[in-house]
């Protein structure tokens, strides 16, 4: 065997070699990255997954594009009047479900529009830009404003449907306004002195329970 061939032989061997480490890289990286993925977006990870047929290709396209066009939005702060004023509209809206449960639930659907208005995302007239920005900054609760807002423009919802949205956009309304902070604690303490929980306020006349 000649000098020559020897060396083309070992040169090909290199070029084999350092393809497959390149593309062990590659994969491994994508792994990674898709891991990132969906530690940041949750089960918001998995719908879009779905939305795209299981291609997890579209769906990480889909989600970085997410994230390049809202992931620098920074949430601005609410007033204490005002997140005091939306924490008492919510237990009104709560309130009024009894009686008028489809309105109750078309009530939410704005008044979660209005309040990620509030917050800095995109106005309720970009429904959908608003949606994608809220799945980047609140991956684990938008789900609620896309099954409110669906309830609220079905004409066929039950009132336990219609009260399942309620209790789901509940989550994220609590995540724009900061539950648990003390305006919002007093506003729901004032409401209901009277002793009707939440649970009881989202029971529709006649469930017996």
């Amino acid at each position: 065997m000649s000098t020559l061939t020897i060396v083309l032989i070992l040169v090909v061997l290199v070029a084999v070699v350092v393809g497959a480490a390149l593309l062990l890289r590659a994969r491994k990286g994508a792994g990674s990255g898709a891991r990132s993925l969906r530690r940041r977006f949750g089960p918001e990870y998995d719908r879009t997954l779905a939305q795209h047929d299981g291609d997890s290709e579209a769906a990480h396209r889909d989600l970085l594009d997410r994230v390049e066009r809202h992931g620098g939005i920074r949430p601005l702060p609410l007033e204490p009047s005002v997140r005091e004023q939306y924490a008492a509209r919510w237990t009104m809206l709560q309130e009024r479900f009894v009686d008028t449960p489809r309105q109750a639930v078309a009530d939410a659907d704005e008044l979660l529009a209005h309040t990620a208005a509030s917050r800095g995302f995109p106005d309720p007239q970009r429904r959908e830009e608003q949606l994608d920005a809220l799945s980047v900054h609140h991956p684990h609760h938008v789900e609620g404003l896309r099954t409110v807002r669906r309830a609220a423009h079905s004409t066929s919802a039950s009132t336990e449907e219609l009260r399942e949205a309620l209790v789901h956009a509940r989550a994220l309304f609590e995540d724009l306004t900061g539950a648990g902070s003390p305006a919002v604690t007093k506003a729901a303490r004032t409401r209901t002195s009277s002793g009707r929980g939440r649970g009881h306020l989202l029971k529709p006349k006649g469930s017996g329970a």
